[in-house]
């Protein structure tokens, strides 16, 4: 049971039955952790997606981060627009698994936007600053984020390829850098091992899991983090979660599943038979291929069962 105290969660007693709304990450990744198995951070875009990834984890009594890109941010209208969702998502479809919604990728101006619309957790990525500044940024953020019981994700070491025109080349971090974040309290670390977001190339040499070794040895009990979790395949998941990654990433998978079942139902005609044409006839199939995706990964991750 995932206690009130000290993670940030709110329960409503409506009745008998307890409802739960968003809590920070902190307590599912040390579990996560402990247990040697990952929880997904599913990224939404749409009412569609958000939903498709809650009553999934509801179904598979799966603990779940909603990860929201700051693009994804402004198409959804806004972060307090997203928690307005969510919260009221929870609550309407009956949520019980533990919700974090988390920024992903924020950049300092966003980490703030996001702690004052009501995430209940942040990725702030300094990565792509000097190490001192990265660690001057990560600690103003992390007293912040400890006053409001939010959790905070930092990163060491640039992930490949591009999310919101943020490119990397897929480098792996410094390991005594990675003990300098982690040392300064941030609640999860993600660190650079070889990986990328979107599609991998059909030359990607794999992840580095001599580094990923190394960060492990050096940051301790701390909850790592694998971004780019698209396309990586299931052996390497296992053995980079074996070697400490608690939290892994996922969206361009969920994405690709739900274009090609959106396609497949328009190349059909279906749209033209009857009310096809109805947009939730149409996204219909799409919310069903997401929902398979996260079941994949949920099993995949190890993280069933595990609310």
């Amino acid at each position: 049971m995932y206690l009130a105290e000290n993670v940030g969660i709110k329960i409503k007693n409506n009745g008998d039955e307890l409802k739960m709304s968003l809590v920070n990450a902190k307590e599912m990744l040390t579990k996560a952790k402990e247990g040697h198995y990952a929880v997904g951070q599913f990224n939404i875009n749409n009412l569609e997606w958000t939903k498709a990834i809650l009553l999934t984890a509801q179904e598979l009594n799966s603990p779940v981060i909603l990860g929201v890109s700051e693009g994804a941010g402004k198409y959804m209208c806004g972060y307090k627009t997203i928690v307005g969702m969510v919260e009221g998502m929870i609550e309407g479809l009956g949520i019980t698994v533990p919700v974090a919604l988390h920024l992903d990728h924020g950049s300092y101006d966003g980490a703030m936007a996001c702690i004052e619309a009501g995430f209940s957790s942040i990725m702030f990525d300094g990565s792509h600053y000097p190490i001192e500044e990265n660690i001057a940024k990560t600690k103003e953020l992390i007293a912040i984020c400890e006053e409001k019981g939010l959790s905070l994700e930092a990163e060491v070491g640039a992930i490949g390829g591009e999310e919101d025109g943020v490119v990397g080349t897929g480098e792996c971090a410094d390991p005594e850098e990675c003990k300098m974040i982690a040392d300064l309290g941030v609640t999860m670390l993600a660190a650079g091992i070889g990986n990328i977001h979107g599609k991998y190339p059909e030359n990607w040499q794999g992840l580095s899991f001599d580094t990923l070794d190394a960060i492990q040895k050096l940051t301790g009990k701390m909850p790592l983090v694998l971004h780019g979790g698209t396309g990586i395949p299931a052996d390497m998941i296992k053995k980079a979660i074996d070697l400490g990654v608690s939290k892994i990433n996922v969206n361009t998978e969920c994405q690709l599943a739900f274009s090609a079942a959106v396609r497949k139902y328009i190349e059909e005609g279906k749209d033209l038979q009857g009310k096809g044409f109805d947009p939730r006839k149409v996204l219909a199939p799409g919310v069903e291929a997401i929902k398979d995706t996260v079941k994949d990964k949920m099993t995949l991750f190890g993280s069933v069962g595990k609310a």
